[in-house]
C-alpha cells in the first residue's frame, strides 16, 4: 500500500491511499466521502487500464455537481418519499435535496465527509464515521465503519457495519461508476448486463416506490440474460431521463452472499461480476449526465458515460412495512458484504 496527499477540506487533509496486488490491479481511494477514486485491471491485450469514472484531482469531487462518483453513501442510499418517515408514534423531517424527496442521505451525505482510516494490512483499510444524532435529521448517533480489501483474485471486497443508541434507517452502498472500455468508448450502451431479477420495484414519476413489486417479464427490465445496455433503453418507462435508474429484486436468500449482476465489455474483453448480501441492486445507466463535468484526463462525461451497480435495500422502506427491514435497532449491528469481482472473458 502506498499513500499520498490529495489536498486539504476545511484545513483537514486529504489522502490517497493505493492497493496493489501481484497481477498488476490496483484500486485508489480516498478519505474524502470513503471515495473510490480508480480502479486499474488489465484488458484481453494486458493494457492495465483505469474503469471507473472520476477526477484528476479533490476540485472534481468537491464541486456541488458531483453526482456521487465513487462515494460512500447513507444513511440511507436512494431516496426518502417525502424526506420524512416514522418510527412508532415519532416522525422524523429529513433534508429535502430531490424533488421533495430525501436522495442518498440529504443535502450533506455520507459522500461529503471526512473519514476516519486505519491500514489493516498491505491490502486493506478501513474507513470510520461517527455520524451525530440529528444529521440530515436521522436520529441517534451512528457509528459507521467501512472496510475495504483488493483480493489476488482482482475482486474488491466492501464490508459495511454500523452501530447506533437510538432507532434509525441505515442503508449503505457505494456509488461506482463503470466504464469497462477505459472510456474508449464514449458511453456504456454496448457493455453487456446481467441481474439475476426477477421483479424491479415499481416507482412513481418522482422515483418514490409505490409498494409494488413489477415482474420483468417481456419488459426493457429483463436482464435475466446478458444483453445489450442500450437495446431496449428508449423502452424504459417513467421520467428517468432516457435510461435505468430502478431497484431489482434480487433473487436470493435474504443476507446470503451470492451473485447479483456481470457486466461485459466486448472491445476490451473486461468483466466485472457483483455479489452482494443485500436483497436489491439499483441499476444506474448514468442518465443525468449532461456533458457538464470534465472527468480524468480531460474527458467530458456525456449520457449513459457509466453505469452504477448500488447494492442496497430498497428505496423508501421506511415507508412501506412490506419492504425488508431498515431500521436499525441500539444493540444489533449493521452489516453488508458487496465484491466486485474483475476477469477477462
Amino acid at each position: 500500500m502506498t499513500v499520498q496527499q490529495y489536498g486539504n477540506v476545511n484545513d483537514k487533509e486529504i489522502l490517497q491511499y493505493t492497493l496493489q496486488n501481484r497481477s498488476g490491479m490496483a484500486v485508489k481511494l480516498i478519505n474524502y466521502g470513503c471515495t473510490i477514486t480508480d480502479i486499474l485491471v488489465p484488458d484481453k491485450a494486458g493494457n492495465i487500464e483505469n474503469v471507473v469514472l472520476g477526477f484528476d484531482s479533490l476540485e472534481g469531487y468537491l464541486q456541488k455537481e458531483n453526482p456521487y462518483i465513487g462515494s460512500a453513501i447513507g444513511r440511507y442510499a436512494n431516496r426518502i418519499g417525502n424526506a420524512a418517515f416514522k418510527i412508532g408514534d415519532r416522525e422524523y423531517k429529513l433534508s429535502v435535496n430531490n424533488n421533495g424527496n430525501t436522495l442518498h442521505g440529504g443535502s450533506e451525505g455520507f459522500n461529503r465527509k471526512i473519514w476516519d482510516v486505519s491500514i489493516l494490512s498491505d491490502n486493506s483499510l478501513r474507513m470510520s464515521y461517527l455520524s451525530r444524532n440529528g444529521e440530515e435529521g436521522f436520529p441517534g448517533n451512528l457509528k459507521t465503519e467501512v472496510i475495504i480489501a483488493l483480493g489476488p483474485d482482482n475482486s474488491v471486497r466492501i464490508d459495511y457495519s454500523a452501530n447506533t443508541d437510538q432507532p434509525t434507517p441505515v442503508n449503505f452502498t457505494n456509488h461506482t461508476y463503470f466504464n469497462l472500455s477505459h472510456g474508449n468508448k464514449a458511453t456504456i450502451l454496448d457493455h453487456e448486463l446481467m441481474i439475476a431479477a426477477d421483479r424491479v420495484v415499481q416507482v412513481d414519476r418522482l422515483m418514490i416506490p409505490t409498494g409494488k413489486l413489477e415482474s420483468i417479464k417481456n419488459t426493457a427490465f429483463d436482464f435475466k440474460t446478458a444483453k445489450r445496455i442500450g437495446l431496449e433503453l428508449d423502452q424504459v418507462p417513467g421520467e428517468a431521463p432516457g435510461g435505468y435508474d430502478h431497484t431489482f429484486v434480487l433473487n436470493k436468500k435474504e443476507g446470503e452472499l451470492s451473485l447479483a449482476a456481470r457486466v461485459y465489455d466486448p472491445r476490451s474483453g473486461r468483466v466485472v461480476e457483483l455479489l452482494t448480501t443485500e436483497p436489491g441492486v439499483q441499476f444506474y445507466s448514468g442518465n443525468f449526465m449532461t456533458g457538464s463535468l470534465i472527468g480524468k484526463s480531460g474527458v467530458v462525461y456525456i449520457k449513459h458515460a457509466g453505469l452504477c451497480l448500488e447494492p442496497q435495500h430498497f428505496p423508501d422502506s421506511p415507508n412501506h412495512p412490506s419492504f425488508p427491514n431498515t431500521i436499525l435497532q441500539p444493540g444489533e449491528t449493521y452489516r453488508q458484504t458487496s465484491i466486485f469481482k474483475f476477469s477477462l472473458q
